[in-house]
């Protein structure tokens, strides 16, 4: 089968060189008995190349189960893979067989395998070793005979050097390895999915099909996906459920720009990487931010500056004495915030001492003065608000 009737049958969209690399990898690894450790962030399809090694090994007439370890309960991993029999633990009214047993002959897809506990990773590895394994509360060895291909989203080994993951096992699982990129690196494969997925869902709710211009393209190609395919699929379906509008004779089909994908491209929460919007009303959009927008960016800037400030302050006392002061408690308590917080110099810090004066300024306006009611509001204690108060304020 070549590489393209391949990702025909299994719904796989895109031309990107490490893509077909993966597959290919896949397709050759399918004959062998190897185990396969399949790494990848969520969402990039790494269910789909389990079920192609499946498909292309001896075993693919046998039992195919997909387990999602990170969904399993701790207390029943064991049971859910390797069985239990009947009064082994409360609940356990008969014996059940587990998923190795259930895939005798067949393939098991472990995907988050990261999420097993260590005691169920040393058990995993026996059966790897040698085919044996024991159900829950009983001492009789089984043996199947199951082929694993196992599923990752975090860096293995470094679960490993946090004491996370056995070392054993994940050599043992590491020897075959296929990479599915993230969407971000699959740039001009992203078009190609958006077409995919507008199309399949205009034909099922009879809407018109969306193509986008080159300016709307470029937007979508520079957002980072970290939802992957995943996300993308439901975010084509959610834009062409509000932009598109029912089929007519006379209309099959509307073009968007980047203007009108702008106002629905998804938010990173908690992402500190802007999308740069390159397209050709780029440089005519006018100010990024909102006075809003650019005052939360002033404070959280201001925040961390004095959060590293700390930081380091402390790291520059580790080795010193504790000071035993006398001050009030009150002098005692500034004297411990201006260490902490000392003012910042030099003539990169110009800015960032305009920005908090702005802050202050802000601070002060909303509370009509009130240096009390301000410092709270900007986290600082009166004292600390007077000594960086702006020149005009310190006239009143």
């Amino acid at each position: 089968m070549d590489l393209q009737a391949l990702k025909n049958k299994y719904d796989i969209i895109g031309n990107d060189p490490v893509l077909n690399d993966a597959l290919e990898t896949a397709v050759k690894f399918a004959p062998t008995g190897l185990s396969v450790l399949i790494q990848g962030e969520s969402g990039v399809g790494k269910e789909n190349v389990a079920r192609i090694i499946h498909q292309f090994s001896p075993r693919k007439q046998g039992n195919f189960f997909v387990v999602n370890c990170g969904a399993l309960p701790k207390e029943l991993v064991n049971s859910e893979l390797f069985g239990h029999v009947k009064g082994s633990f409360t609940g356990a009214i008969e014996t059940r067989k587990g998923y190795f047993e259930e895939a005798d002959g067949g393939t098991l897809f472990l995907d988050e395998i990261a999420e097993l506990p260590l005691e169920s990773q040393a058990l995993l590895l026996r059966v790897l070793q040698s085919g044996e394994f024991r159900k829950v509360g009983s001492n009789k060895v089984e043996h199947t005979d199951v082929r694993v291909v196992a599923a990752t989203n975090v860096h293995l080994y470094e679960a490993v050097k946090r004491g996370k993951f056995r070392e054993d096992l994940y050599f043992r699982l590491s020897a075959a390895q296929i990479r599915i990129p993230p969407l971000r690196e699959r740039k001009g494969d992203i078009y190609l999915l958006f077409r995919k997925f507008t199309s399949d869902f205009s034909e099922v709710n009879g809407m018109c099909k969306i193509s986008l211009k080159p300016d709307a393209i470029h937007l979508l190609e520079q957002y980072r996906w970290p939802g992957n395919i995943r996300q993308l699929q439901g975010f084509t379906q959610s834009l062409t459920a509000q932009l598109s509008v029912k089929v007519t004779p006379t209309l099959q089909r509307i073009e968007l720009s980047a203007q009108d994908l702008l106002p629905i491209m998804p938010k990173e929460e908690g992402d500190p990487i802007p999308v740069l919007y390159e397209g050709p009303q780029a440089q005519s959009a006018g100010p990024a931010f909102n006075a809003d927008e650019r005052q939360a960016i002033f404070k959280a800037i201001f925040d961390l500056k004095q959060e590293v400030d700390a930081l380091k302050a402390r790291l520059d006392r580790r080795e010193l004495p504790a000071p035993v002061s006398t001050a009030p408690a009150e002098e005692e308590a500034e004297w411990q915030e201006q260490k902490e917080f000392p003012e910042p110099a030099g003539e990169n810090s110009l800015s960032v001492r305009r920005n908090e004066e702005d802050l202050i300024r802000q601070a002060l306006g909303k509370y009509h003065g009130n240096r009390k009611k301000a410092a709270e509001e900007l986290g600082m204690s009166e004292r600390t608000l007077y000594r960086k108060l702006p020149p005009e304020y310190r006239r009143k």
